[in-house]
């Protein structure tokens, strides 16, 4: 990233919610490069330890689905890097298997972390956001929040309540100055177990291009703000 391009994101501190070695670690990366500082949260904190050495960013624990918790992290946030002022929300929840046969509380726990989390954070984050009449809030989102696919209803049913709590923050929120966007990832994303076939190169979502896309939307001008922007590979079939 050149100077330029780091110096043009409009925001101060960042909050990626949902953590973790993928989209999260290279959203972390970039931000920190811009030198924007970083709370990356997760409920297993230990994991993120190698992400820590490597960018600075500052590592809290919360869960989610917890309102309270989610309270607490934006207070923490606030005292050790001030008020977000962009959150990013990763986390998701997701239970496979016919419908007939899924356990109804793993379902519900499953929605949560897609959907009320996600409600969790937008809240907390408007909170934040409104009287400063600044911010941006992007929210992670899948092929399956525009289509459910069989034998994966919660993921769906999370991924779908997600995009209309972004259409409907959008729409709400951008005229008090706050950027609310939704990405939808449609495709599989590359990850270290999970590499590229020699012969379909690119065949997966490079999660360091995918950081790009998001600090694209950062950049955005108010006169043309995108409330959601879908990513694939150049191979995937939509």
């Amino acid at each position: 990233m050149s100077d330029n391009e780091m110096k043009s994101i409009p925001y101060r501190s960042a909050l990626i919610i949902g953590a973790g070695s993928g989209i999260s670690a290279s959203l972390a990366r970039v931000l920190r490069a811009a030198q924007i500082p970083v709370v990356v949260a997760a409920r297993n904190v230990e994991k993120l330890g190698p992400l820590v050495a490597e960018t600075g960013a500052i590592a809290l624990p919360a869960n989610a689905a917890d309102a309270s918790q989610v309270e607490q992290l934006f207070a923490q946030t606030q005292a050790r890097i001030g008020a977000p002022e962009i959150v990013i929300y990763n986390a998701s929840g997701r239970v496979r298997g016919p419908i007939a046969e899924l356990d109804a509380r793993a379902v519900e726990e499953a929605v949560a972390v897609s959907a009320l989390g996600a409600f969790y954070a937008v809240q907390q984050a408007a909170k934040y956001m409104v009287p400063a009449g600044k911010g941006a809030i992007l929210l992670t989102g899948a092929t399956a929040g525009v289509k459910g696919f069989a034998l994966s209803a919660p993921f769906a049913m999370g991924k779908f309540a997600l995009r209309g709590l972004a259409q409907s923050a959008a729409r709400e929120l951008m005229p008090k100055g706050i950027h609310v966007a939704h990405v939808v990832i449609d495709g599989g994303v590359r990850a270290a177990h999970r590499a590229d076939p020699p012969d379909q190169p690119d065949s997966t979502l490079d999660p360091d291009a995918i950081a790009q896309c998001y600090l694209d939307l950062l950049r955005q001008h108010r006169s043309t703000w995108s409330w959601e922007l879908e990513v694939r590979p150049w191979t995937e079939k939509f």
